[in-house]
């Protein structure tokens, strides 16, 4: 069974930092791309940003110059770290990667999602 398991969420001042990771574990593969979506409360949820196997990476407008998104393809691990935190990043931030679970190709999976709170 292949899992994602995602860690670093918490409470923080607003100006703040955090750091999340995520870890896909389990038999695949290979890992395409890896990434980071949001869902504040009442809100559908969004995407943040993503990157490729080879380091490519997107973000969200609303996150840009804030957040930086890497991998470390060697751990099947993406981080986030997020800067200058705002009120309005906090939200549940869900792990999403599209993994070769089998040669036939690859299927999207999501982790349990970690809390982030920023207080203003």
């Amino acid at each position: 069974q292949v899992q994602l398991v995602e860690s670093g969420g918490g409470l923080v001042q607003a100006g703040g930092s955090l750091r999340l990771s995520c870890a896909a574990s389990g038999n695949f593969f290979n890992i395409n791309a890896m990434g980071w979506y949001r869902q504040a409360p009442g809100k559908q949820r969004e995407f943040v940003s993503d990157i490729t196997f080879d380091g490519s990476a997107n973000s969200a407008e609303s996150v840009k110059g804030r957040f930086v998104i890497s991998r470390d393809n060697a751990k099947n691990t993406v981080y986030l770290q997020m800067n200058s935190l705002k009120f309005e990043d906090t939200a549940v931030y869900y792990c999403g990667a599209d993994i070769w679970d089998s040669p036939f190709g690859a299927k999207r999976y999501w982790g349990q999602g970690t809390q982030v709170t920023v207080s203003s």
